[in-house]
C-alpha cells in the first residue's frame, strides 16, 4: 500500500470527521454522517494496521477514531450544575435512604462493643489472651497514646484515610454476600471493646475516650454507614420488592456506590482530625467539640439535604439515561 496516496485519497473524509466531532450541536443528518465517517475511518485504521503499519499514521487515525467514538457514545462534560447536584442532592439522598439501617447498625455495634469490653474486663482468661501483663501495661500507658504521634501528621492522615476508605468500600461492594460486612462490623466492635477493656483495667479509660472521641465520632459513624449500605444491598437481593431482582440490585448498587463516594470525603475529614487535632496541644474539650461538630455536620447533611432531595424524587441512583434505561435518539 502506498501510504501517501492512501492518505491523500481519504484526507477529505478524515478532516470532515474532525469538523463534525468539533461541532457543539449536530443535526440528525450530520449525526448520521458522523456515524458513517466514523465507521469509514475505523476501516481505514484497520487497513493501515494490517497492510502497512506506519506508526505515525496509525497514531493519527487511532486518535480520530477514539475522539469520534467518544462523541458518539455520549461523553459528557463535567458541568458545575452536575457537580452541585451530585454533592447537594444525590449523595445526601443516598445517605438519607439508609438512615434507619445506619441507626440499627450503630446500636448493635455499640452494644456489642460494650458487651465484649465488659466480658474481657471481668474475665481473666479473656484479658490474658490479649497479651502478658507487661505487654498490656505498656500498651495502656505508652503505645496507645504514642500511636497518634509516631508518624508525621500528613503521612498519618493519608494512611488513616486510605485504610478506612478501603474498609468502607469493601463493606459496600461486598454487601451482596451479606457475610463480609457482618464480619468486618463484628471485628470492629470486638477490637473497640477489647481496647476499652485494657485501658479501663489500667485506669486509663479517660485517656482512651479523650483520644478516640475527636476523630472516632465521625470515623465510627462512617463505618456504621458503610456496614448499613452493604447490608441494605444484601436485603435488596433477598427482598427486591415490586421490581425484578436484577433491576433492584442494579439500582440499589449504583445508589450505594454513591454512599461510598460520600464516605470517602467524610473519612478524609476524620483522618485529618485524627492526624492534626487529636495529638495537638490544645484542651481536650476543644478537640472533642471539633469531632462532635464534624459528626453534627454529617448528620445535618444527611437529614436536611437528604430529606429535601428524596422528597424531590432523588434516590441516589443515576438518571435513567445515564443508567442505560433510555436509548439515545438522533435529532
Amino acid at each position: 500500500m502506498d501510504l501517501d496516496a492512501f492518505a491523500v485519497a481519504h484526507r477529505d473524509q478524515w478532516e470532515r470527521l474532525d469538523a463534525l466531532v468539533a461541532r457543539r450541536h449536530l443535526s440528525g443528518a450530520e449525526t448520521d454522517e458522523l456515524v458513517a465517517l466514523y465507521r469509514t475511518c475505523a476501516r481505514h485504521l484497520s487497513r493501515v494496521r494490517s497492510a502497512a503499519p506506519d506508526p505515525q499514521l496509525i497514531a493519527e487515525l487511532s486518535s480520530r477514531v477514539a475522539t469520534a467514538r467518544g462523541r458518539l457514545t455520549g461523553t459528557r462534560e463535567v458541568r458545575t450544575h452536575a457537580v452541585r447536584r451530585f454533592v447537594l442532592q444525590v449523595v445526601p439522598a443516598a445517605l438519607y435512604r439508609i438512615r434507619w439501617w445506619t441507626c440499627g447498625v450503630m446500636v448493635v455495634e455499640i452494644a456489642l462493643a460494650v458487651a465484649v469490653g465488659a466480658w474481657t474486663l471481668h474475665s481473666p482468661e479473656a484479658m490474658a489472651s490479649l497479651g502478658t501483663p507487661g505487654e498490656l501495661d505498656k500498651y495502656a500507658h505508652e503505645s496507645f497514646e504514642s500511636y497518634y504521634s509516631t508518624y508525621s501528621a500528613r503521612d498519618f492522615a493519608a494512611q488513616v484515610w486510605t485504610n478506612n476508605a478501603r474498609i468502607a468500600a469493601i463493606c459496600v461492594a461486598s454487601g451482596i454476600t451479606g457475610l463480609l460486612p457482618l464480619y468486618l462490623l463484628y471485628q470492629n466492635a470486638v477490637a473497640l471493646g477489647q481496647t476499652g477493656a485494657v485501658m479501663t483495667d489500667h485506669d486509663m479509660l479517660g485517656v482512651f475516650l479523650s483520644l478516640i472521641s475527636p476523630h472516632g465520632l465521625l470515623e465510627l459513624t462512617c463505618v456504621f454507614i458503610a456496614g448499613a449500605a452493604g447490608l441494605k444491598l444484601f436485603w435488596t437481593m433477598l427482598v427486591p420488592g415490586p421490581r425484578s431482582r436484577s433491576i433492584a440490585l442494579a439500582a440499589e448498587g449504583r445508589a450505594l456506590i454513591t454512599v461510598t463516594v460520600g464516605l470517602t470525603v467524610a473519612l478524609a475529614v476524620a483522618g485529618f482530625i485524627e492526624a492534626f487535632v487529636t495529638p495537638a496541644p490544645i484542651p481536650w474539650p476543644v478537640k472533642i467539640a471539633i469531632g462532635a461538630g464534624a459528626l453534627a455536620l454529617l448528620w445535618a447533611y444527611t437529614l436536611i439535604l437528604g430529606r429535601s432531595a428524596v422528597i424531590g424524587g432523588v434516590t441516589g441512583d443515576l438518571e435513567e439515561d445515564e443508567a442505560g434505561y433510555i436509548r439515545p435518539e438522533v435529532g
